[in-house]
């Protein structure tokens, strides 16, 4: 099985190779307002389940929260729905804005 997990660095790479991994954002709106990834789809953890047949049909989902906890509960969840190759973001935004992108702002 893949790993459920994927650094920062491996998704900025990826993303700068031009692949398009669907990002699901299972933060609150709230904490959508202060900080995000673009082209992250925002569902919050509460609404996964009631919001499962409006992801896409796409082989791989990348979630984020703010420090790693939420995505990983997330991204286990949508393996056992059927998306195979989900992932957690390891560290969330948090690490993002620490090790990719300090515009970010952290919270």
């Amino acid at each position: 099985m893949d790993e459920l997990e994927i650094t920062p660095a491996e998704l900025k790479a990826r993303l700068d190779r031009g692949e398009k991994p669907v990002l699901v954002d299972v933060r609150e709106p709230w904490e959508q307002e202060i900080c995000r990834i673009e082209g992250a789809r925002l569902v919050p953890m509460g609404a996964l389940a009631a919001s499962l047949n409006t992801l896409p049909d796409v082989e791989e989902v990348i979630c984020y929260c703010h420090h790693g906890m939420r995505s990983l509960d997330a991204a286990a969840w949508l393996r056992f729905q059927g998306f195979e190759k989900a992932k957690s973001l390891a560290g969330g935004i948090e690490r993002w804005s620490v090790e990719i992108d300090s515009t970010v702002p952290r919270y």
